[in-house]
């Protein structure tokens, strides 16, 4: 989304964590934003005002007016930024329309909000746009980041580059001497479709590591982070490939006019087998075999294994998987089937548990 003389938006908020005694380093999710890997007890929430859930990916048309909304449980200094399709960076707040960008704890505060003479409206390109918040309960200095070049400007210019990879780098620079509980971020998406309506749809696969592959029904679509346009709508099986991971296998459905959200975090790397030992000793090279496979293994974190079989059974059960996204306890997804979305969220719990909650949502016409 770009900027207009009427205001062109989208956002990023964040809230403020809980001070600590030490930095958190900053890890860049699969979506390819900053995330506090700690569980402050702040917590922030983005959304855009046609989906109030934060669990869908609305589509608005071009020209059309959106509003963001943010809430924060303490008070908290709140930075939003709008990373478009084609990878350029906007930072919505603050500006110099709204006023300053402290949003007091428990309230929520809309952008542009009720009574402001100004709008946020919807422009190209058309495709995936992605909402940033990140809030602190310390301003923070983004003057590596952005800043306004004239004394005209209504909104500050980003330099960082690298598209939205390169504004979480930055970001995480910034971020990582605070106090562990000081910063929090969130994100929301919402897709910019073209004013006339179409029969094609888009993808865009996102990653955490670098140098992946998307392979969309047997073809190769190219690298991830990327939105790709023109699809024509149906479900397909896809794979996402990335030197030295196990492939990500699932199905997706790409819909007419709008863009299917899908982001694969790759939790580890594949171990490497060991080399046989061979001492001539057959007992000596049982037991260095032995523990070579032991010093091999590789556990995977109980809270993803939950996520990706209840993923499966969902898929066997004729869900495609739109959405998933690491949270602060675990991991969440959003699939669809018809008019049935199905939320699933998984979460670390005390004593070593781990709680697997299923929703569904249907929509009926009458």
């Amino acid at each position: 989304m770009k900027k207009n003389s009427t205001v062109t938006a989208l956002l990023a908020l964040g809230t403020a964590a809980t001070l600590s005694v030490a930095g958190a380093q900053a890890k860049i999710s699969a979506q390819s934003i900053i995330v506090n890997p700690t569980q402050p007890d702040l917590s922030v929430n983005v959304r855009v005002d046609r989906d109030p859930s934060g669990n869908s990916n609305p589509a608005y048309r071009v020209g059309e007016n959106i509003t963001v909304s943010a809430s924060v449980n303490r008070d908290a200094y709140v930075y939003l930024f709008n990373v478009n399709p084609d990878g350029t960076v906007d930072q919505i707040l603050p500006n110099r329309l709204s006023g300053e960008n402290f949003v007091k704890a428990n309230t929520t505060k809309s952008f542009p909000a009720p009574g402001d003479n100004f709008t946020y409206s919807v422009e190209g390109p058309v495709g995936q746009n992605k909402v940033l918040a990140l809030a602190s309960l310390t301003p923070l200095n983004l003057d590596q980041i952005s800043s306004f070049r004239t004394a005209q400007d209504q909104f500050a210019t980003v330099s960082t580059q690298g598209g939205q990879t390169g504004l979480a780098q930055a970001l995480s620079i910034v971020v990582n001497p605070l106090p562990q509980n000081s910063w929090v971020s969130d994100t929301a998406f919402y897709t910019v479709a073209a004013q006339t309506p179409v029969s094609t749809g888009s993808l865009f696969v996102g990653t955490n590591v670098a140098g992946a592959t998307v392979i969309l029904n047997g073809q190769r679509l190219g690298g991830a982070n990327v939105t790709y346009s023109n699809l024509r709508s149906g479900t397909y099986p896809v794979r996402v490939q990335a030197p030295g991971y196990a492939d990500f296998s699932s199905t997706v459905t790409v819909r007419a006019g709008t863009t299917t959200n899908l982001n694969v975090e790759f939790a580890q790397p594949l171990s490497v087998a060991p080399a046989p030992v061979n001492t001539g000793n057959g007992v000596l090279d049982f037991i260095g075999n032995l523990l070579g496979a032991i010093a091999g293994t590789q556990l995977q974190d109980p809270a993803r294994s939950a996520y990706d079989q209840k993923v499966r059974e969902l898929q066997a059960d004729g869900y495609a998987l739109q959405q998933s996204r690491t949270t602060g306890t675990g991991y969440s997804g959003t699939l669809v089937r018809g008019a049935s979305t199905v939320t699933l969220t998984v979460d670390r719990g005390a004593n070593r548990t781990v709680r697997v909650n299923v929703s569904e949502t249907t929509t009926y016409r009458y």
